[in-house]
């Protein structure tokens, strides 16, 4: 029996309709990731959630009790915002604490919970401190501390991690996925980072236009997309998607089905660049992009397709390079004229375990 159930889901706006019949069920314990592009509608849909907007239509059960109608305070439900929202005139003890102060909790409760998330969280130094005497990354953790002593049956992450830079969002997200493991609370997580919830979800939510477009495990999606939409929407760099007209080799050499006027989706890894004369076809390099552990070279063809190959070596190659270009066929996602999905590729670790 699904833990959190939403049934229906309608929001208006006046005449603008934001969420259009939403249906989830999300079970204990569950990691969901809501993603999609600005203004699907997942931070809205959130809000839907933690009783900060009022539901149009539908209904809202929280462990068999529906809550569509009740005020945010009586849902049990914590939210962590974006902005960290923390009061500046009080310490981090006082922060933590001070929801279960005005719920008249008795102090010696208050005090172990608060120690128990600071230890969690590693701020047991810093109880004593205002927040501007504190690191973005520290003050992130405060706010999710203080979510943490109120014990909720769900947890609401509004995109936490977008005022952080590079690096201090790669070691929060390492603590968010911690937390999730050490509390095993529910949890529903807004963001439109594709490594947030590739890295962090049990089940991931991609929305658009206020609708759900496909829910699954992130390699279901990566690898099993339901329509073009998800296939470029997920995974970085995005899925090489191209008319079927411009790239003609793809179908008469390689032998795809590709419908009329319909597309071949290839991802960056099942393109390997080859000499000049080998491959399907032939690409002009444009951009290469030596990161390290990988390479990304970005190239058009002569039918006017941009493509974007990785591979795990490094390269001479500059720009104004001709290449080659072989893909792996059984890898390629074919997509009819209205973007749906006609043939979903083999994952080549798929191919290579077979």
């Amino acid at each position: 029996m699904a833990y959190l159930e939403l049934k229906g889901i309608h929001k208006h706006f006046g005449a603008v309709h934001t969420i259009r019949g939403i249906d989830l069920a999300i079970h204990r314990g569950e990691f969901i990731v809501f993603v999609g592009p600005s203004g699907c509608g997942k931070s809205t849909l959130l809000r839907l959630i933690a009783g900060l907007e009022t539901i149009t239509d539908g209904s809202l059960v929280l462990d068999g009790r529906d809550i569509t109608d009740a005020p945010s305070s009586k849902r049990d439900l914590a939210m962590v915002f974006q902005s960290y929202a923390l009061y500046p005139h009080m310490s981090v003890y006082e922060n933590m604490s001070f929801a279960l102060k005005l719920a008249k909790v008795d102090p010696a409760v208050i005090r172990e919970k608060v120690e128990r998330a600071a230890k969690i969280l590693n701020l047991t130094p810093y109880l004593l401190r205002t927040p501007k005497e504190l690191s973005g990354g520290q003050r992130q953790r405060v706010a999710i501390g203080r979510a943490i002593v109120r014990s909720p049956k769900v947890f609401l992450f509004d995109e936490p991690l977008s005022n952080l830079d590079a690096a201090l969002r790669g070691q929060t997200r390492v603590e968010i996925a911690r937390l999730h493991r050490e509390l095993g609370a529910t949890t529903i997580y807004v963001t439109h980072d594709q490594v947030e919830a590739m890295t962090l979800a049990d089940r991931v939510v991609v929305l658009r236009d206020g609708v759900i477009e496909q829910v699954g495990t992130p390699l279901e999606l990566y690898d099993k997309p339901a329509n073009q939409f998800v296939a470029q929407f997920i995974g970085t760099p995005q899925m090489n998607v191209v008319a079927a007209a411009q790239v003609p080799q793809l179908e008469d050499v390689c032998g795809l089905p590709v419908p009329a006027g319909g597309y071949v989706g290839l991802r960056p890894e099942n393109l390997t660049l080859t000499p000049v004369g080998q491959g399907q076809f032939s690409g002009k390099v444009e951009l290469v992009e030596a990161l390290g552990a990988e390479t990304l070279v970005y190239m058009s063809t002569d039918g006017g397709a941009q493509l974007v190959a990785r591979q795990s070596t490094r390269t001479h190659l500059q720009a104004g390079h001709i290449v080659g270009v072989a893909i792996d066929a059984d890898a390629a996602h074919l997509f009819d004229a209205q973007g749906r999905v006609t043939r979903s590729g083999v994952p080549a670790s798929t191919a290579e375990a077979a």
